[in-house]
């Protein structure tokens, strides 16, 4: 069965027509060219499809797209472009937080809307309260993106450039 979703990725409205069993990643991908979000694992385990859905980190690789009709989605091409770096992607170059570069989208999606959780007052489960300010400490920022796999353990990089960025000293 083919479903008609409309889709406003990175500030512009694209209709979908595909088989309603297409993931968000495949429509993202293979639909709509934006070839920025990588498939790695394909089961959630790793972060690499991670994107930005209504201001929330979600794994495009576990949801379809028509499940996401209306929804504003932010891949990395909406983050910045080369020209003009987001904060976020400027501290990864900056920092070396990437090494093959193949989970690096998924990393800088999810650290952004990390660092929006932590602006919006979300604890995590090692936040020492569930409200108020919290430390952007190692071991919160480990917790945060637990989600998000390094297979070539860039991990020293990522850290830095988290917090570089959250200071917004990267730019």
């Amino acid at each position: 069965m083919t479903l008609k979703t409309d889709l406003k990725i990175n500030g512009d409205t694209h209709t979908l027509e595909a088989d309603a069993r297409t993931s968000l990643l495949d429509a993202l991908r293979h639909h709509l060219d934006l070839t920025g979000t990588k498939k790695g694992c394909d089961h959630g385990q790793c972060g690499a499809c991670t994107v930005i859905v209504n201001g929330r980190r979600i794994n495009a690789c576990l949801t379809l797209a028509c499940m996401h009709d209306g929804d504003e989605i932010t891949t990395i091409e909406g983050l910045g472009t080369p020209d003009d770096l987001s904060a976020m992607q400027a501290a990864f170059v900056k920092h070396d937080g990437f090494q093959c570069g193949y989970c690096t989208a998924g990393q800088i999606c999810s650290a952004t809307a990390m660092l929006d959780e932590m602006k919006d007052g979300w604890p995590s489960n090692v936040s020492d309260a569930l409200t108020g300010d919290m430390p952007l400490s190692e071991e919160e920022i480990a917790e945060r993106m637990s989600g998000n796999l390094c297979r070539c353990s860039a991990y020293p990089g990522i850290v830095k450039a988290i917090r570089d960025a959250a200071t917004g000293e990267a730019q």
